[in-house]
């Protein structure tokens, strides 16, 4: 079967799983390309595939035009394959070393700091509320597929730092002023960090619920880093 027209049923429901609600609501997103087609297909979530040549991933496939692709991806050159996906099983287990986001807006700060906690040997990202659907194409993009290898939650933190703090973890935030050298604390504890939003930092009423907090030192004339940066060092030096 030759999908050419982007009226088709199949692509309108394709292009409203772009949709966060929408993708909730059905339990299912989109991957593109090759290498996350296949990442999927390893983690046993791939449902099917939508082509411009022939492909076989072991599910179903069918063909598109490529005026067709180009309406359906998202890449700024349409990939020749894209993946429909069911959400992944959580994995409700919490490690020793957590990442936690506080309404981090970027997709593609998310991504790289799931890239990089898996590299670093976190055990769990978390998203607060107001952070961007973990499936969302950017964030998946970001992350080179590694999305499908790192245990990631979404967490009222307002509830959850608190439960973190009473089961024993040190919980810090980051804050040059009142804080500590990373290098200083004790990475033989239970430990989750804190990141806040892009340009705001993290949510006051959250900060009032820790009581510790770390920074990096860093030349002076540099007021701050990039978020996703920021978090990969701090999670590369707690990993040392």
């Amino acid at each position: 079967m030759l999908i050419t027209s982007v009226s088709n049923l199949k692509i309108k429901y394709i292009n409203k799983l772009k949709n966060s609600k929408f993708m909730n609501s059905e339990k299912k997103f989109i991957v593109e390309g090759k290498h996350l087609v296949s990442e999927a297909k390893k983690n046993n979530i791939l449902l099917e595939t939508y082509s411009t040549d022939e492909v076989n991933y072991g599910v179903n496939n069918t063909l598109v035009t490529n005026e067709v692709m180009n309406k359906i991806s998202d890449l700024p050159s349409f990939a020749n394959v894209i993946g429909i996906c069911k959400f992944m099983d959580l994995n409700y287990t919490l490690g020793d070393k957590i990442i936690i986001l506080d309404n981090v807006q970027d997709p593609g700060n998310i991504g790289t700091i799931i890239r990089s906690a898996k590299a670093f040997n976190f055990d769990n990202v978390i998203l607060g509320l107001g952070c961007p659907n973990m499936y969302s194409s950017k964030v998946i993009r970001a992350s080179q597929g590694m999305i499908f290898n790192e245990n990631i939650q979404s967490k009222d933190l307002s509830i959850f730092i608190p439960y973190l703090i009473k089961s024993g973890y040190d919980v810090y935030g980051t804050d040059v002023n009142n804080g500590i050298s990373i290098e200083k604390i004790n990475k033989k504890n239970k430990i989750a960090i804190v990141m806040g939003n892009e340009g705001n930092g993290l949510n006051p009423d959250l900060s009032k619920l820790l009581d510790k907090n770390i920074y990096l030192n860093m030349n002076s004339d540099c007021e701050s880093l990039n978020v996703a940066v920021a978090s990969s060092i701090i999670m590369y030096e707690i990993n040392k």
